[in-house]
């Protein structure tokens, strides 16, 4: 009995991340026509950091790629795992078929949280898009203003800290070796500071297939995690959104079709963190996702020097620029950086399953 069940949670969490992947694969170029049809790219390259100082250097490399190749590729993720999400939950809820109840996998306790907070993070995302795409906004050059996306997050990353606080009761945050650490209210700052700071990470969106491959790395170990747990519906909703992120990083390697965009990098954040606090791995949240440290480290890095010792540190900040200056071609940057992202997500997922 204990082994049909193994082969059908199996069946449920790859069956569907496979599903995903094709249903991604199919409709991308209806994605793609709409994209190119209405030129959802920017009219102009960034020439101005966030801190208003000038980036000629990242103008010169950025020239030919931030002007013809759409933004909101990110479309193709979170809208493929909603669909899926949605599609089974309504054929579980207006059928009899054990299979297809079986295949349902938003549940209250386990899914409905990250899928919620992960569509208002995506639709805040998209509407940034739409912004920089046609130039509308507070930011320079279009785009929904820092301060104001940040409360936007603030708002969603609260919501989601007191769900977990008072409807779910989570007091205790598990540290391996270690056990179970009782914290009761702090878990609510916890929670939102956490939030900001993978948002934060959402700065390694930049080079074609970047964000794809790492992001993939991360919600594979949670995935491990989740499963190991025997949360089989938060395994499977990580499977639909790393099955769809495959078929975007098919479109997305170089040269790429279109560019994941806020749309993506937002929900992406927000979904990898509920799922991190879910599976009560928070505390390896930054080895998993050390790549998003070491990008977000960097930017504070750069403004810090530039306003304090009136130099840069990077020759461009975030990081993954850095090395492109330098001379790294596009693809080796990438490629390295997927290679340090599966290294440390198995690391951490590792860690995380320590004494369990």
């Amino acid at each position: 009995m204990q082994e049909k069940i193994l082969v059908l949670n199996v069946l449920k969490v790859f069956g569907l991340s496979a599903l995903s992947f094709v249903v991604g694969i199919l409709w991308t170029p209806i994605l793609t026509h709409f994209l190119y049809k209405y030129k959802m790219w920017r009219k102009a390259v960034r020439t101005e950091a966030a801190d208003g100082s000038k980036t000629p250097l990242f103008a010169a490399l950025h020239k030919d790629r931030e002007t013809n190749v759409p933004r909101m590729g990110g479309l193709l993720i979170w809208v493929t795992a909603s669909f899926l999400a949605l599609l089974f939950y309504f054929l579980a809820k207006f059928t009899d078929s054990p299979l297809l109840d079986k295949l349902n996998f938003l549940s209250r306790n386990q899914t409905w949280l990250p899928f919620v907070m992960m569509v208002a993070a995506s639709l805040l995302g998209l509407c940034d898009d739409l912004f920089q795409i046609f130039e509308k906004g507070s930011y320079r050059g279009g785009g929904i203003g820092l301060t104001r996306r940040i409360g936007f997050i603030l708002v969603i990353a609260s919501a989601g800290a007191l769900w977990f606080y008072f409807k779910l009761d989570w007091r205790t945050i598990y540290i391996p070796g270690i056990g179970n650490v009782f914290i009761d209210g702090v878990y609510i700052p916890l929670f939102i500071v956490t939030t900001l700071a993978t948002f934060s990470g959402g700065v390694i969106d930049g080079l074609d297939g970047l964000a794809g491959g790492t992001f993939a790395a991360m919600f594979a170990a949670f995935i491990g995690i989740a499963f190991f747990r025997n949360q089989i519906d938060l395994a499977t909703f990580g499977g639909v959104i790393l099955g769809a992120m495959l078929a975007f990083l098919w479109f997305n390697i170089p040269p790429a079709r279109f560019y994941m965009g806020e749309t993506g990098m937002m929900g992406l954040t927000i979904a990898l963190t509920v799922m991190a606090f879910l599976t009560d791995s928070v505390i390896v949240l930054p080895i998993i996702g050390f790549l998003l440290v070491v990008e977000t480290g960097s930017v504070i890095i750069q403004f810090a020097s530039k306003r304090w010792r009136g130099k840069k540190v990077f020759l461009i900040a975030p990081l993954h620029h850095h090395f492109e200056a330098k001379g790294w071609p596009a693809h080796k940057v990438t490629m390295r950086f997927w290679v340090i992202g599966v290294v440390t997500a198995i690391v951490g997922m590792v860690i995380a399953l320590i004494g369990r």
